[in-house]
């Protein structure tokens, strides 16, 4: 039986990846260990796993994931307020499929969907 998934996206700089999730995200530091070239977050029931890839090309990274909120107009204020700044093309808005979304990109352009069900 499955029961979560964490994803794993590229990171080029453990300290900038921890700092813009921690302190802008508000995720907090989990692990029983700090694993060089390794980093694990976690909000709420979301967990995020980072993998060291110093050569990657942030323009050519595709990387992403979908997260889903049961409050996002809060969420979306929040992140605001902390001055993260929101994809250009990703505002909060109500999508025709029925999902109240934006995106963010962090500091290697991974792409941060944020969502809710309407």
């Amino acid at each position: 039986m499955l029961t979560s998934i964490n994803p794993k996206l590229p990171m080029r700089n453990k300290a900038a990846t921890k700092d813009f999730y921690i302190n802008k995200l508000g995720f907090q530091n989990i692990g029983n260990s700090d694993y060089d070239g390794y980093l694990m977050v976690k909000k709420d029931n979301i967990e995020i796993h980072f993998f060291e890839f110093k050569e990657i090309d942030p323009k050519e990274n595709y990387s992403g994931v979908y997260i889903r909120t049961d409050n996002i107009d809060n969420l979306y204020q929040s992140l605001l307020d902390n001055n993260v700044s929101i994809h250009p093309n990703g505002p909060l808005e109500t999508k025709s499929w029925g999902q109240r979304e934006f995106a963010l990109l962090d500091p290697d352009n991974n792409l941060l969907t944020f969502g809710e069900r309407v």
